[in-house]
């Protein structure tokens, strides 16, 4: 059975993260699925834009501990890894639906979309140094820049939890749905996205995002910080704990 589900419908890819027993969870399959999805919809001039979205009250937990440590390699040819990079060159709008927990990637992911609505029940939080990591997705970069230093550094250096009315004041997401309106809402956003021009709305969405390069590097960097410090005794302690909960 697939943990990712596709649907198209009015010029909208509809990416949905289905693995509500494991809380969503991504494995290094679900990366690789998601990507696929989403390089397909690049290549598809019927699809002028993506929502991403997970199940009521579950965007993503994160990743999938034990099936993620069983792929240490962070080369670029890591699923992960190809789709963060996937993400950054995205031409088309990516919209998000956030409902439930958003740890880690659940978090910054959203930092590569250009628009996210979340409900009420949305939790967002990056542990990353909880478990003796550094951040990914080039979030030691972007979010400094949307939200500014101070605010990123305590969700970066002290990876506590913090809720969308939070994660609204420092404009991380667009706006607060009821859990009954968020899948619509966000869905009839990226339809009206759709419905423009495609030439004038990607060009306008590469104009907004200067900083591409640099971004590239960031991430680059965190990769590499990322792949030592995963292999070190503190990020080992903390997996071992974390797995046998």
């Amino acid at each position: 059975m697939s943990h990712i589900q596709i649907k198209d419908e009015q010029g909208v890819r509809i990416i949905s993260i289905d693995r509500p027993d494991k809380l969503n969870a991504l494995s290094l399959d679900m990366y690789k699925q998601m990507t696929e999805y989403l390089i397909q919809g690049e290549s598809d001039n019927g699809i002028r834009a993506f929502l991403l979205r997970g199940q009521q009250n579950c965007f993503t937990s994160g990743n999938d501990i034990a099936d993620f440590l069983s792929n240490p390699d962070m080369g670029r040819n890591h699923p992960a890894v190809n789709f963060l990079f996937t993400l950054l060159t995205l031409k088309k709008p990516l919209i998000a639906a956030v409902s439930g927990s958003a740890v880690g990637i659940g978090t910054t992911v959203l930092l590569h979309c250009d628009l996210v609505y979340a409900d009420d029940s949305a939790q967002f939080m990056l542990p990353f140094v909880n478990l003796g990591l550094v951040p990914e997705a080039g979030a030691s970069l972007l979010l400094p820049q949307l939200i500014g230093h101070p605010h990123a550094a305590e969700l970066l250096l002290l990876g506590e939890p913090f809720n969308a009315e939070t994660a609204k004041d420092l404009k991380m997401i667009n706006r607060i749905c009821s859990s009954s309106e968020l899948y619509g809402f966000a869905l009839k956003q990226a339809k009206r996205i759709a419905a423009q021009p495609p030439e004038a709305i990607q060009q306008t969405k590469q104009l907004m995002r200067p900083n591409q390069q640099q971004v590239n590097r960031q991430m680059e960097l965190e990769i590499e910080q990322f792949a030592k410090l995963l292999h070190s005794e503190q990020a080992q302690a903390r997996f071992k704990a974390f797995l046998n909960k």
